[in-house]
C-alpha cells in the first residue's frame, strides 16, 4: 500500500511540472532591445575620431565610417549636438576647414565646413556645406556648375598667335588673348571644374573657379564668385562675378 501511494505522489509531481512548462511564455522575437542592448547600439560611436574643431570647440568634425584612407561617412557635432552627414573626405593632406559665423545675416552663426575632394596636378577641388546651428539642416549653396550654366559665355577662338578669348558674365564683356595657350580639338569655349575654391571672407562664401583651355589645362581666365543668402529661397546664390586673365 505504501509503495503504491509513493508511486501516486511521484506521478502528480511529473504532471504538476509539466503543467507549469505549458504555461510559460513563449518568446517574443520582436522584442524591444533591452537597456543593455540600446547601451550598446549607442555606444557605436565611441568609434569616432574627431577630425576637426573649431577653435572654441563650437563646431567639431568626426569620422564614423573610413575605408582605404577615406572618409565615407562624418558626423558633425554643433554645440553638442550631432548628426550624421554622408560627407566624403579623402586623404588629400588637407585637413577640412571649420567655422562658426553668421552668413545669412540673422545674428545668429552657421556652421560651416570646406572639405578638399581632389588634389593633384591641374585639379584642386572643394565643396563647401553651410548647417542651420538651430536644426542641423543644410542650406544649399549653388553649385560651381550652375552658376557656370547661367552666368557665363565664353568663346575661344584659336589663332596663329595662341588664342582670343570673349567671356560675357553678368552683362559686362571682357576680351583679351593669349599666345602661349592651345586649345583642345573642338574646343570652342572655356572648359571649369579642374579648380573650384571655396573660401569665406568678411562673412561671404567666395568661390574661386578659373577657366582653362587645352588637353592638359592651361588656366587662362579667372572667376572670382561672391555669394548671397536668398532669404525666400532659402539659399546662398551668386551675387557678384568677377573676371581677369590670367597672365
Amino acid at each position: 500500500m505504501e509503495k503504491r501511494f509513493g508511486i501516486l505522489v511521484l506521478l502528480s509531481v511529473v504532471l504538476l511540472s509539466a503543467c507549469g512548462l505549458d504555461k510559460q511564455e513563449p518568446v517574443n522575437q520582436n522584442a524591444e532591445p533591452t537597456s543593455q542592448q540600446e547601451t550598446s547600439q549607442s555606444g557605436e560611436n565611441s568609434n569616432e575620431v574627431l577630425i576637426e574643431a573649431t577653435e572654441d570647440e563650437e563646431v567639431k568634425l568626426y569620422a564614423n565610417k573610413e575605408k582605404n584612407q577615406v572618409i565615407e561617412s562624418a558626423a558633425l557635432d554643433v554645440n553638442g549636438v550631432k548628426k550624421n552627414f554622408g560627407w566624403t573626405v579623402p586623404n588629400t593632406g588637407t585637413k577640412p576647414q571649420l567655422f562658426y559665423t553668421d552668413l545669412t545675416g540673422d545674428g545668429e552663426e552657421e556652421a560651416v565646413v570646406i572639405i578638399q575632394t581632389g588634389k593633384g596636378t591641374g585639379l584642386d577641388n572643394f565643396e563647401i556645406h553651410v548647417i542651420n546651428a538651430s536644426d542641423l539642416s543644410e542650406i544649399k549653396v549653388q553649385s560651381y556648375e550652375n552658376i557656370v550654366s547661367n552666368h557665363i559665355k565664353s568663346k575661344v577662338v584659336k589663332s596663329d598667335d595662341g588664342i582670343a578669348v570673349s567671356v560675357i558674365t553678368q552683362g559686362k564683356e571682357l576680351k583679351f588673348e593669349n599666345k602661349s595657350a592651345v586649345p583642345a580639338p573642338d574646343q570652342k569655349e572655356l572648359a571649369f571644374g579642374g579648380v573650384v575654391i571655396y573660401t569665406l571672407e568678411n562673412q561671404t562664401i567666395k568661390l574661386s573657379i578659373p577657366g582653362s583651355v587645352g588637353e592638359s589645362p592651361i588656366f587662362v581666365c579667372d572667376f572670382n564668385v561672391l555669394y548671397k543668402y536668398d532669404n525666400a529661397k532659402n539659399e546662398f546664390i551668386v551675387d557678384t562675378i568677377e573676371a581677369k586673365p590670367i597672365k
